[in-house]
């Protein structure tokens, strides 16, 4: 048969690079693309149509979902999501049964996806495979997503943090640092990404840079501009900004 026309889509350079090594082994895959952000992979299906799709989930800016609403599932090509420990996007590719790549992924792994995929397209089932896709977006818009777990790399493997164990968050480029009395773990994401995932009633803003767990907070004190300084019963002190102050004060006389 032709050989096949892959994208590989993933903002993480060494990611791209060995994805395209394994599957260049595969004589019946070419690799068409590749893209670093959801913006360019909208840009390449605009004019390419790739059989198959490596998309990450988790990428900042538009993530892989957001690649998904803005094309529509109906013109997706045949699609192998890759991510990094989420533990909502698992559940909702479990339930669903669309293949996805759980990072770091071996070579076995990956053998498996590709073959199910090649099978997918050999046999014309892009409908079911839309209908997966489809799927996938309403869980992720209509069921609940405040997270009371978190998974962080420990080494080669995966701890499991309860929500209610992290003190604050910190902004740390494309990652969040999870602070947790005194370990810290990093969590690959973006503040605002991770913001929406978390209980309002429980996490709050009070920093472009910062998110508190509302049990940790022992008290306000007043810092100078405008800003505050917020106590933690670690005994930590991170400033309020003044922007966030009021919904700070808000929540904590109604909590």
């Amino acid at each position: 048969m032709n050989s096949l026309q892959v994208l590989i889509v993933d903002d993480e350079k060494l990611s791209r690079h060995r994805l395209r090594r394994l599957l260049s082994e595969d004589a019946e895959l070419e690799i068409a693309g590749e893209c670093a952000t959801g913006h360019d992979c909208l840009q390449f299906l605009a004019t390419h149509s790739p059989d198959l799709v490596f998309l990450d989930v988790q990428m900042p800016g538009m993530d892989g979902f957001g690649v998904i609403d803005a094309i529509g599932p109906e013109r997706m090509p045949c699609t192998i999501f890759v991510t990094a420990y989420d533990q909502f996007a698992l559940r909702a590719f479990e339930v669903h049964a669309l293949d996805y790549l759980l990072k770091p992924f071996d070579e076995k792994r990956l053998a498996e996806s590709v073959r199910r995929a090649k099978r997918q397209i050999l046999h014309r089932e892009g409908e079911t495979d839309r209908e997966r896709l489809r799927n996938i977006l309403q869980a992720m818009q209509t069921s609940t997503r405040y997270r009371d777990r978190l998974a962080v790399k420990q080494g080669e493997n995966l701890m499991i943090l309860r929500a209610d164990q992290v003190d604050w968050i910190q902004a740390a480029d494309n990652y969040v640092n999870l602070h947790c009395g005194h370990e810290t773990h990093a969590l690959r994401g973006t503040m605002n990404s991770l913001q929406q995932t978390l209980d309002p009633a429980k996490f709050i803003r009070i920093h472009r840079s910062a998110i508190v767990n509302l049990d940790r907070v022992k008290a306000l004190q007043p810092w100078f501009r405008g800003d505050y300084r917020v106590v933690l019963t670690t005994g930590v002190q991170l400033t309020l900004s003044k922007s966030y102050r009021q919904s700070l004060r808000d929540r904590l006389m109604s909590y």
